[in-house]
């Protein structure tokens, strides 16, 4: 099996654990989306402080880069709360698309802040997800899940701008598991008051789920993480959008949630604008 073979079946991994902690997200019931989020991060901040001590990392953050790991938790968190509100209020499959969102707002803010070049290909290729996005929100008074798709949406922008940091903090020499790490306490911490002051009880059975969806949560970083060691993003990262086919298998089988015509029609929009981005890149690759 070659490196880019293992690189797509750890990608395909982390696309089917994302899909599995947004349905364990669901399943958890009716819980605040602060509360799912604390337990999510929990489990993660304890599996990438296990990894930093296997490897003897240090515990601390390198010169000049803590502002960069605020933006990302910051930004993470809002991603992380705003899809977790989506989950649980949304056809599984539409809030795992507008959470897809992020790789192209990861352009728009590169753009900004990082001072990345736009070619007029990816600028077709944000607008065109955007509309994308439009099939799925259905902007309309009449639509009654109106506000949760645009907070899903709105997940998938924090998602975008803190996949940007994390571009920039690999730039500049920080470790993975340390961001990991930094981000999941930094949202634990943020988080922890309102469970103190406004934690709603829970039965066995929903802390269960929390905690198999920080376990799938986990899983999915780690998959990712090791995807893209064995290939690079450009080779391998379209594979990612297969989440939206297991969340829309999941929700189907465990809610029997099936996606209109117009949700349907904005999938193809946004993954064909992935595939003809992932094919663009490739072949600038090669001619360079």
């Amino acid at each position: 099996m070659n490196q880019k073979t293992k690189g797509i079946l750890c990608i395909l991994m982390s696309a089917f654990c994302f899909a599995l902690m947004n349905t364990f997200v669901r399943l958890s019931g009716d819980l605040p989306s602060i509360q799912k989020s604390f337990f999510r991060n929990f489990i993660a901040a304890i599996f990438a402080f296990l990894l930093l001590k296997k490897d003897h990392a240090p515990m601390h953050w390198q010169k000049g880069n803590l502002k960069f790991l605020l933006i990302r938790s910051i930004c993470g968190t809002i991603g992380i709360l705003c899809n977790f509100y989506a989950v649980d209020h949304l056809v599984l499959s539409d809030a795992s698309m507008l959470n897809k969102m992020s790789p192209f707002f990861a352009i728009v803010f590169s753009y900004f802040f990082l001072k990345e070049k736009c070619t007029p290909i990816q600028v077709g290729g944000v607008i065109m997800a955007f509309i994308g996005s439009l099939f799925i929100i259905k902007p309309t008074f009449s639509n009654m899940e109106l506000v949760p798709s645009i907070i899903g949406f709105l997940g998938g922008m924090g998602a975008g701008a803190a996949y940007t940091a994390v571009r920039h903090l690999g730039q500049r020499g920080e470790k993975g598991a340390f961001i990991v790490f930094f981000f999941s306490m930094f949202s634990c911490l943020v988080t922890l008051p309102y469970l103190i002051f406004q934690y709603h009880p829970m039965e066995p059975w929903q802390l269960g789920y929390l905690l198999l969806a920080g376990l799938a949560a986990s899983g999915g970083q780690f998959s990712i993480t090791a995807a893209y060691c064995y290939a690079p993003s450009k080779e391998i990262s379209v594979y990612d959008y297969s989440q939206v086919i297991f969340s829309a298998f999941l929700g189907f089988i465990l809610f029997q949630q099936i996606p209109d015509a117009y949700s349907i029609l904005g999938y193809f929009l946004i993954c064909a604008t992935a595939v003809i981005m992932f094919l663009y890149n490739n072949r600038k690759v090669a001619h360079t």
